[in-house]
């Protein structure tokens, strides 16, 4: 039977073979997430069946999100060719949905479970986090997603994440949460708004938590913001109002630049009497939706560099969060269990002593007892005397260690919870204040010279791979191989024909967290 670690292994094997042929760059970073396992692995941050690897989605995804009336559902099946999704003006869906490409000719849809339990999935082990923010809604997670398969070529090579819409407020808690997480996992992230409802007074919370939310962070370059169903407003007799309605109200939450589209859905289209007009509208929607279209059949590239992008920041957190976390803990804990010794040390001698002089057992530095001179009378009577004298010491030198050690427990978990470092920092620092450690060192067990020139290593080499990746897709030197050389543009292994000939599912090889 294949242990949990074993698992693991295969599957890093398994992606390895894909990106052998796909990308070597990313091959490389596998390698490198291998070795930062094994420095987790020493230290004890990681078990031997998890991966920082598994950590996060090798698939391209691309995550939309949107108000119930946005025509999510309606842009996914154009984009799709398929009537995967319903459609409705009113929430026909109210779970996430993740949508892979299945060579069978019938979709199937597939409960919750399927992805809270497989790794090669995103949402993996997602009922955990929904437990602790919705106490007993983690067994619910049937309620929360389901994984639909779609026989579209457009799907080959990535996965398209299908959100609820954002207006309701039961579950709201649990459906940001499972937000938060999709958006961070993601490539690329379209926000589709209703253009038929032009003045979102109503609809603050959800331009705070799709916009306010997501303008200051560091990858806000792949958010792309999309007025939908435009159309609608052809009738208006300034239909520019409408979209500088949403701009002011986009632009109250915070966002004043950044690409904004606007586009409706052929399929379902309003008919534009005025032919100048629908000319008009028709050349904006189809210019929209082929920049759209673009960055998500580029999704791949995207996808290389936020890889690299988690190792580097794996490595880095692992370097100056976990380690200086479990530093500081352990200087706290060597520092409190010495002094406490010392008190302790201090405190039973003087209160001997004490009693001592009082019952004038000492004559001159003479030390003089009925109870000592019958001790010493027996034979190895003194030697088992400090025998039991030592043990006590021991054992009240580990008691203190075991109270010291559980008086900083508090203060590391909440620096834990601010930080959120990689890896299990408690178990690690539970397991560095045991009984056969030594409390005199300050540093980690398994952080030493070598693991600090490994994380270099992986460091650097996160910096060949991204120059790497540049010297793809750029030429700042102004060489002429492409010019020269026309073929060499297609040999770039990331495309979607690439991905095409591999042929290979997102849920047959992916691995993710």
């Amino acid at each position: 039977m294949t242990s949990s670690s074993d698992a693991v292994q295969q599957r890093l094997q398994e992606l390895e073979s894909h990106l052998e042929q796909e990308n070597p760059v990313l091959l490389n970073a596998v390698q490198s997430f291998r070795m930062l396992d094994r420095i987790a692995y020493r230290m004890g941050l990681l078990e031997t069946n998890q991966s920082f690897a598994t950590q996060i989605p090798w698939w391209p995804l691309i995550s939309i999100l949107g108000t119930f009336s946005a025509g999510k559902s309606t842009f996914i099946n154009y984009y799709l060719g398929h009537k995967l999704q319903r459609t409705g003006n009113q929430a026909v869906d109210d779970r996430f949905t993740v949508i892979v490409y299945s060579p069978e000719p019938v979709s199937h849809s597939l409960p919750g479970v399927s992805l809270d339990s497989d790794p090669r999935f995103p949402f993996y082990r997602m009922s955990h986090d929904i437990e602790e923010v919705a106490n007993g809604e983690g067994d619910r997670i049937d309620a929360y997603l389901q994984l639909k398969t779609c026989r579209s070529d457009r799907l080959r090579g990535k996965i398209l994440i299908d959100s609820p819409g954002f207006d309701a407020d039961a579950q709201r808690t649990a459906v940001l949460r499972i937000s938060n997480h999709m958006i961070d996992l993601s490539d690329l992230v379209l926000v589709l708004f209703d253009a038929r409802h032009p003045e979102p007074g109503a609809m603050r919370d959800t331009l705070k938590h799709l916009v306010g939310d997501t303008i200051n962070r560091s990858d806000s370059g792949k958010f792309l913001y999309i007025l939908n169903q435009l159309d609608s407003a052809a009738g208006e007799d300034n239909p520019e109002d409408v979209v500088a309605a949403w701009l002011r109200a986009m632009g109250e939450a915070g966002l004043t630049a950044g690409r904004f589209y606007t586009i409706y859905s052929p399929d379902a289209a309003t008919q534009i009497p005025d032919e100048h007009r629908r000319q008009r509208f028709e050349k904006k929607r189809d210019e929209d939706l082929g920049e759209i279209y673009l960055r998500m059949e580029r999704v791949e590239i995207e996808r290389a560099y936020r890889i690299i992008a988690a190792l580097r920041k794996s490595a880095i957190d692992l370097s100056n969060n976990a380690v200086p976390l479990l530093r500081t803990a352990l200087r706290r804990w060597r520092s409190r269990t010495l002094l406490a010794d010392f008190i302790l040390l201090v405190a039973v001698v003087a209160g001997f002593m004490a009693l001592s002089l009082n019952a004038g057992q000492w004559h001159g530095l003479s030390y003089e007892a009925q109870w000592f001179d019958l001790i010493k009378s027996i034979q190895w009577g003194l030697e088992g005397f400090e025998s039991a004298l030592i043990f006590l010491m021991i054992l009240g030198h580990f008691g203190i260690r075991r109270l010291a050690a559980l008086s900083v427990m508090p203060s590391l978990r909440k620096a834990v919870e601010k930080q959120k470092p990689p890896g299990n920092v408690i178990a690690t620092f539970e397991r560095n204040t045991r009984f056969w450690r030594t409390v005199l060192l300050g540093r980690p067990l398994g952080w030493n010279a070598q693991s600090r020139a490994e994380i270099d290593e992986v460091i650097q080499g996160c910096e060949n791979y991204i120059q790497t990746l540049n010297e793809r897709f750029t030429n700042p030197r102004g060489l002429h191989d492409l010019l020269t050389n026309p073929a060499a543009e297609t040999r770039a292994p990331m495309t979607v024909e690439s991905d095409k000939a591999i042929s290979g599912a997102p849920e047959m090889i992916s691995v993710s967290s």
